[in-house]
């Protein structure tokens, strides 16, 4: 070992199950003598001062992620006026475009004559009258053009330059801005009653699904303008709902863990509700049912299937006609033997049995029993 030089430090290290390894000169080091120190991450085996494991966090639940949408977005009630407004506006501006017509000479006598009115002074068309026709007529065209009628039912999105402007649920006559863009929704309660999907249950049997669901659009703006197409989008979550639940469940027997079969169809029908209505909660979609109508077997195994259900059915029968015939069959025997009708060894017992056995499924045959 080389002989300690003066000036130079030995990086000793201390050295426990509780710590990591630490260097002596940090912990006493002074400013005036930096060391670099890696940035390095360092596990620690023990908690400081105890022997206790050091706290594990928790990773975040990794669940679906829901679309988030904005909170402007959201549904809010639209500036509009009473349909009495925008008549009144629409009067006054063709009423003003008839006095700066007379005003200009422009009415015939006989009408200026018919309706009472004094001589006009024939100022001619110039500046100031062709710029109050302009006004007349925007007032005009404003009043009748933002006329609306507001029907059960219907509602109305509004946007003007690509900015949501709030919606319309008014009925009657009513005034709406002429300039904004006006789009038209269905909020009532609407039924969707879908083509066979396409779906596999727990065993992998390929299936045709028919669902009839019960749905409304309750916030106009993120259906209109958080999707291209709510309907489509609610045709997609179904479809991802079958796909999900579904593949969870037996189409027939052996049941699944759960011992729930597509044959309950109130608590398949209960899960996929619950599927849909989150899926399409945040696109202002409100399912309140999802009930398939149909679930049937896929036409390239429709015949076998049923045909194993017939040999199913064939060999319960069978199984209920035997053990039938040889209760009957014990009974008689047991009657006999017990009465002292006849007396039997074990030759003459085996040869009953059997007799009684034919004679008895044959007779239950005849039957069809």
């Amino acid at each position: 070992m080389a002989p300690d030089q003066p000036g130079v430090r030995h990086a000793r290290l201390i050295h426990s199950e509780s710590t990591t390894e630490i260097p002596v000169h940090l912990l006493f080091r002074d400013d005036s003598d930096p060391v670099a120190v890696p940035l390095t991450p360092t596990v620690v085996a023990r908690r400081l001062g105890t022997d206790e494991p050091p706290r594990a966090s928790r990773p975040a639940p990794q669940g679906r992620r829901v679309p988030a949408v904005e909170p402007e977005s959201a549904e809010r009630p639209a500036r509009v006026l009473p349909g009495a407004a925008g008549v009144l506006a629409g009067l006054g501006g063709t009423a003003a475009c008839a006095a700066v017509s007379w005003w200009a000479g422009g009415l015939p006598p006989d009408t200026v004559s018919a309706l009472g009115l004094p001589a006009s002074a024939g100022a001619g068309l110039g500046f100031v009258q062709w710029a109050a026709y302009a006004g007349a007529g925007t007032l005009a065209l404003f009043g009748f053009g933002g006329l609306a009628r507001g029907r059960t039912g219907r509602a109305w999105v509004l946007g003007r330059f690509g900015r949501y402007r709030g919606t319309v649920r008014r009925t009657g006559l009513m005034w709406v801005n002429p300039l904004v863009v006006r789009r038209r929704v269905d909020v009532r309660l609407r039924h969707w009653r879908s083509e066979p999907i396409p779906a596999v249950d727990a065993n992998g049997v390929p299936l045709r699904v028919v669902v009839l669901v019960t749905w409304r659009v309750r916030d106009t703006a993120r259906a209109v303008l958080g999707t291209e197409d709510h309907e489509r989008y609610l045709r997609e979550c179904v479809e991802s709902a079958l796909a999900r639940v579904l593949p969870q469940v037996s189409g027939d027997l052996p049941p699944a863990k759960d011992g729930v079969t597509l044959r309950h169809v109130e608590a398949v029908a209960d899960t996929l509700t619950r599927l849909v209505a989150q899926e399409a909660a945040p696109v202002g979609l409100e399912v309140f049912s999802m009930q398939p109508t149909r679930i049937e077997y896929a036409p390239e195994i429709a015949d076998w299937i049923q045909r194993r259900r017939i040999a199913a059915l064939d060999a319960r029968h069978r199984d209920t006609l035997l053990s039938s015939v040889v209760d009957s069959v014990e009974d008689t025997v047991t009657r006999l033997t017990t009465r002292g009708l006849v007396e039997l060894d074990d030759y003459e017992r085996k040869a009953l049995v059997k007799d009684l056995t034919v004679a008895f499924c044959t007779r239950r045959s005849a039957d069809g029993v």
